[in-house]
C-alpha cells in the first residue's frame, strides 16, 4: 500500500495550507494536459495502489498535532483526486475532525457531472476546479482526455454542481500559447464562466518545466484575456519577479474599472500608482468601496 505524502507548507492564495497526496506513487489522472508539471503518462479511470481511508486520517491527525496555524488542508494527487476510490467516506471523516482547517479540493473537473462524486464534494468549505477551454478542440488540443470525458459535459456538471454546492467554487484557467490564448477562446469561457457562477476565477500561465513543449504567455497578455471576464472576480497569477508598470486613475475611472470587474490586492498592488492608491483608500473611507473576501483573496468592489 502506499504511503501518505504531505506536501509541503505553503503559503499562497489560500493562506497556510497542507496538501494530501491520494496518489503518493505515481501520476494517475485521466488527462494528460500538455502544461502538466508531471511526466506524460497513460489516462486512467481510477487510482490504482491509494492509501487506505485510516492511513490518510491517522497521518494528518499527527500532521495537525504539529502545525496549529494551518488555515486550510487541500486534496489532492499526482493526478486527479477525485478518482480515489473512498473519496466520500474520506471527506465525510475529514469533515468531522474537531477544530480542523477548511477543506480544499484541487481537481481538472473531468468528474464533476457524476452525482456521486458532487456528494462526496459538498462538505468541502472550497472546491478548486480546473476549466481551460470551452470549446471542444481547444480542450481536445490541451487537456488530451480519456476517451468519453467531453467539455460540453464537464460544464454542464459544474452548473449542476454550483447550484447545490454551498461552499466556495473556484475556477482555474491555465493560458497556453497558441493552444486558449485567443480572444474567441475568453469569449467562449466568459460565457459559460456566467452559467457556471463561480465564486472567483483564477487565471494564470505556465511558471515550471511543462511534461511537453508547451511555453505560456506573458502577464499582460493575460490581462488581456481577461478583459472577456467582465463582471466576475478575477484573480491572475502575477510571477513574483513581474514588474508591472503602474498607472494613475482618477476617481471616475477607478469606480468604473471596479464596476466593470471587481480588482484583486494584488491587481491593485501591481498596477496602481501611489496616487491612485491614496485615491483608492478615501473611496473605501467613503464607504462607496468595500472588500470582500472570496478563498482566501480579497476584491475591491464598488458598494
Amino acid at each position: 500500500m502506499s504511503q501518505i505524502i504531505f506536501g509541503p507548507i505553503t503559503s499562497r492564495r489560500f493562506g497556510q495550507s497542507l496538501g494530501i497526496d491520494l496518489s503518493p506513487s505515481t501520476k494517475q489522472c485521466n488527462f494528460d494536459c500538455l502544461y502538466c508539471e508531471l511526466k506524460g503518462a497513460k489516462t486512467v479511470d481510477t487510482i490504482h495502489d491509494a492509501p487506505s481511508v485510516q492511513s490518510v486520517l491517522d497521518a494528518l491527525q499527527k500532521a495537525l498535532q504539529i502545525h496549529h496555524n494551518l488555515d486550510v488542508v487541500t486534496l489532492t494527487a499526482n493526478g486527479e483526486p477525485t478518482l480515489y476510490p473512498d473519496l466520500k467516506l474520506l471527506i465525510e471523516a475529514m469533515h468531522a475532525f474537531a477544530n480542523r482547517p477548511k477543506l480544499l479540493i484541487l481537481s481538472n473537473g473531468s468528474t464533476i457531472g457524476d452525482p456521486l462524486v458532487q456528494e462526496a464534494l459538498f462538505p468541502l468549505d472550497i472546491v478548486k476546479l480546473s476549466l481551460d477551454c470551452a470549446t471542444p478542440q481547444c480542450f481536445k488540443k490541451l487537456d488530451r482526455a480519456r476517451k468519453g470525458i467531453e467539455i460540453e459535459s464537464i460544464m454542464e456538471g459544474m452548473q449542476t454542481f454550483r447550484k447545490r454546492y454551498q461552499g466556495e467554487l473556484v475556477i482555474e484557467i491555465l493560458v497556453v500559447e497558441g493552444l486558449n490564448d485567443t480572444q474567441a477562446e475568453f469569449e467562449a469561457l466568459s460565457a459559460a464562466l456566467r452559467k457556471i457562477r463561480p465564486d472567483r476565477i483564477d487565471v494564470g500561465t505556465i511558471d515550471r518545466p511543462p511534461a511537453y513543449a508547451v511555453r505560456g504567455v506573458s502577464i499582460e497578455r493575460l490581462v488581456e484575456l481577461t478583459s472577456a471576464l467582465e463582471g466576475l472576480h478575477v484573480n491572475i497569477a502575477y510571477r513574483k519577479n513581474y514588474d508591472a508598470p503602474k498607472r494613475r486613475f482618477s476617481e471616475e475611472e477607478i469606480l468604473e474599472l471596479l464596476k466593470r470587474r471587481p480588482q484583486s490586492t494584488e491587481d491593485v498592488a501591481f498596477c496602481f500608482d501611489e496616487q491612485s492608491l491614496v485615491c483608492l483608500n478615501r473611496l473605501l473611507s467613503e464607504k462607496r468601496l468595500h472588500v470582500k473576501n472570496i478563498a482566501g483573496v480579497d476584491f475591491y468592489k464598488v458598494v
